[in-house]
């Protein structure tokens, strides 16, 4: 199993519209399930109550130091000594590698605004990556190495929709099937965003897999 006791995790709880995030740790492992310490929010530090039921999106590194993210939800409370959560595990089947050099990258038309040198350029996506995206270039005129400011429209399964903003950076300017194409990677962002693009991308590859 890749999750470990004592490892440290990052929680993003689904379905809502603020994007709020925790981190816990890894207490106890069963069957099917993990236990972990009640979940403190990142922003203040507060400890989370979740309900049973509540949907969640966890992230991880494992002693290889991959990462992987998946999706769980909470089935109960436990005290052994320490309060716990007790959360569903999928087992490293269920998880989805996020390699960290080369992220994984998703078809997934998306909207997107390229700002470059204050012109702004409404372009759609066709693929994504915690790492970068590739867009169609239509009328728009970019250029390897141009700096751009790149405002993405994610639509969650849950109807919400999140605006990232990331300051990236042309690649590659390239043909596909007669169309310019160019290849952004995502210079700064910052991990909340990050952690939203992942969640798309976990969406859209499971999406996939059930098909």
């Amino acid at each position: 199993m890749r999750l470990k006791i004592g490892t440290s995790i990052a929680i993003d709880k689904d379905y809502t519209e603020n994007g709020e995030k925790y981190k816990s740790r890894v207490v106890d492992i069963e069957k099917d399930c993990i236990m972990i310490d009640y979940p403190t929010q990142l922003d203040t530090g507060r400890t989370a109550f979740f309900i049973d039921g509540t949907q969640l999106l966890v992230s991880f590194v494992d002693e290889l130091k991959m990462a992987y993210v998946f999706r769980t939800e909470v089935i109960g409370r436990l005290n052994r000594g320490i309060p716990m959560l007790q959360l569903t595990y999928p087992g490293d089947s269920g998880l989805i590698k996020i390699q960290r050099r080369e992220f994984v990258r998703v078809e997934s038309p998306l909207d997107v605004a390229i700002d470059k040198d204050g012109t702004v350029h409404q372009l759609v996506a066709e693929d994504i990556s915690a790492g970068g995206m590739a867009v169609n270039l239509a009328r728009a005129s970019l250029e390897q190495d141009d700096i751009v400011t790149a405002t993405l429209v994610l639509p969650f399964k849950n109807n919400s929709i999140n605006y990232v903003r990331v300051n990236a950076r042309v690649v590659r300017v390239w043909e596909k099937e007669g169309r310019p194409i160019a290849s952004l990677q995502f210079d700064e962002i910052d991990p909340e965003s990050r952690q939203q693009v992942i969640r798309l991308c976990f969406e859209r590859q499971l999406k996939k897999r059930n098909e």
